[in-house]
């Protein structure tokens, strides 16, 4: 079985030689590749291509369109920074919708809009189906309606907001909710096999509040991907442990899970079904381990998720990691 068809029978339940191998990278990519990190999140053919590299060099199962969280709030309007070689910042001092009058004539805009931030993804898309569909996941990524809540209205007063004007949120998470399902749909339409969504500012509000608004708009959104024909990948980073519960009752084909929760934990309040990913520590382990303590710490989470699982860190793995460290997770899967 290849990267693709291991993979893909995994996520649905059935028999596969191995555990899948995905790790995030994204600066690791770049640096592989010999390039400035601008470049990466700028020119799809540079992401392509750094992500095919990494995955010939170290076997993954995968490739992914991932870069930085900005892309869909740069097409807002948003102002977005774009360094050298380190990951775009959002402007959240001057925030788009700091004025919340904004958002009643904010319109989501075209993924498909030539020259745009979202478009430059959406052809990444088309060129990994063009060169490994087939023979390794694509995987297209879009924000969360918390997460890209956060990039519009800066993530502080978001969090104010929650308690101060809750008609404001769900008029929000309804704006971010439409302009994740385009560009969900824009990038499926282009041929990936997995749609990831990163809504990591739901670690930040406790479990009534994520309940009540965001659980809502998180599962709208899978299975509007769902009925596109793709494959869902959840991405919270932080501790979600006080919202487990619900954050398994979504529907996700797999979810990522940080290094400070315990996998054990999910597996005991998460339907058998769903696959875990992760969750060694990716400084600790991966990047400041040695490759026996970063194979004892996969082993440890293979054995908590009850082995339906795939290869992973907690999150991001960082660009300067040893290449060592990164065979030894390789290896890990490889020999299942």
């Amino acid at each position: 079985m290849n990267g693709y068809e291991t993979t893909i029978a995994v996520l649905e339940g059935r028999p596969a030689e191995r555990p899948p191998l995905m790790p995030i990278t994204m600066m690791l990519a770049a640096d592989l590749l010999g390039v400035p990190y601008r470049r990466y999140v700028t020119e799809y053919e540079t992401l392509v291509e750094a992500q095919t590299l990494t995955a010939e060099t170290y076997n993954f199962d995968y490739v992914s369109c991932i870069s930085d969280p900005a892309r869909e709030a740069a097409d807002c309007g948003a102002t977005v920074e774009i360094f050298e070689d380190q990951p775009p910042a959002i402007d959240e001092i001057n925030a788009l919708l700091g004025d919340k009058s904004r958002l009643d004539t904010l319109e989501a805009p075209d993924p498909m809009k030539p020259g745009s931030r979202m478009r430059d993804r959406v052809d990444a898309a088309a060129l990994f189906r063009e060169r490994v569909g087939g023979k390794l996941l694509i995987e297209g990524w879009i924000e969360g309606p918390c997460a890209e809540s956060a990039d519009l209205r800066g993530i502080n007063t978001l969090m104010v907001d929650f308690y101060d004007d809750p008609d404001f949120i769900r008029r929000l998470f309804d704006f971010t909710l439409d302009l994740g399902i385009k560009f969900a749909k824009a990038q499926v339409d282009a041929g990936v096999d997995i749609i990831g969504l990163g809504d990591a500012a739901a670690s930040l509000i406790g479990p009534d509040l994520y309940e009540e608004f965001v659980f809502p708009y998180e599962k709208r959104l899978i299975d509007a991907i769902h009925e596109m024909g793709s494959k869902v990948r959840l991405h919270i980073c932080g501790n979600i442990s006080a919202i487990l519960g619900p954050v398994g009752k979504l529907g996700a084909d797999m979810i990522d899970i940080d290094s400070m929760v315990s996998l054990a934990d999910c597996r005991s309040q998460m339907p058998a079904s769903t696959v875990l990913a992760g969750n060694i520590d990716p400084v600790a382990v991966l990047r400041n381990g040695t490759p026996d303590e970063v194979t004892a710490a996969l082993s440890a989470c293979r054995s908590d998720a009850v082995n339906n699982y795939i290869v992973a860190a907690g999150c991001e793995v960082p660009r300067d990691t040893p290449r060592e460290n990164i065979e030894a997770m390789c290896r890990f899967a490889l020999e299942g």
